[in-house]
């Protein structure tokens, strides 16, 4: 792994370079927006997509709502697992971050201005294995959502390449390892969430987690109502 712990001058430092070196030129304001955006905003977004496509989905009938919820249930607990299948993947690779490496990058994390600073190694990017999965994870539940949050995935392994704390090669590894988590485990999760998710919603106690309430339909306006015909002892009275 002497490959990915030793930088030089190839592909991947050079983009780098080129992404972070405008973090130089940029006002001071758009700086700290990114590197906000890219250390909690990006995240918070996604949690709240998921959020907004658990609502939308409460509303279809049972057979969709149980399928869809189990697919969101299954997008936060494989972020869970790709982020701890990260955790041995990093001490293996050893990679060092760039600013360790490497001389005149503009550092724009957040935890520097606390005094915390980036102890941890670089490969892969837990911010952005963690935006994947969220996002592929929501693709599994509603292909519009899940567009939107793969772009935000995206953006987040952008940010942190201009935040100057990850290479470009640590953004793809987390953006793999996300999908990889999501899409390899998903049939076995949803194989034992969906029963789950089913019994929750035919409980009358939690079962508006999984749809919401209908209201009953109101009748037309301005259509006659059915006559009941008269029996034959309102006849013979007759």
């Amino acid at each position: 792994m002497a490959g990915l712990t030793t930088g030089g001058p190839n592909v991947d430092v050079s983009l780098l370079y080129e992404i972070n070196g405008a973090a130089r030129h940029a006002p001071a304001w758009l700086d700290r927006v990114v590197s906000l955006a890219g250390e909690y905003g990006i995240l918070l977004a996604l949690v709240l997509l998921v959020l907004w496509c658990w609502r939308g989905a409460r509303r279809h009938d049972e057979s969709a709502a149980v399928e869809s919820v189990a697919a969101l249930v299954w997008a936060p607990l494989a972020a869970g697992m790709a982020l701890l299948v990260n955790v041995p993947l990093r001490e293996f690779v050893g990679r060092q971050r760039p600013f360790r490496q490497h001389e005149g990058l503009q550092v724009l994390d957040p935890a520097f201005g606390w005094g915390l600073g980036r102890t941890e190694f670089s490969f892969v990017s837990g911010h952005t294995t963690l935006a994947m999965a969220l996002g592929v994870g929501l693709f599994v539940a509603n292909r519009k959502f899940g567009l939107v949050g793969i772009g935000l995935a995206f953006a987040e392994g952008l940010c942190r390449v201009y935040m100057g704390i990850h290479y470009p090669t640590d953004i793809i590894g987390g953006l793999a390892l996300g999908t990889a988590v999501v899409l390899l485990l998903a049939p076995l999760a949803m194989a034992a969430l969906t029963p789950l998710v089913r019994a929750v919603a035919r409980s009358r106690r939690c079962g508006r987690l999984v749809r919401a309430k209908h209201l009953a339909l109101p009748r037309p306006v301005g259509l006659p109502q059915a006559q009941t015909p008269p029996t034959h002892e309102s006849d013979l009275a007759a």
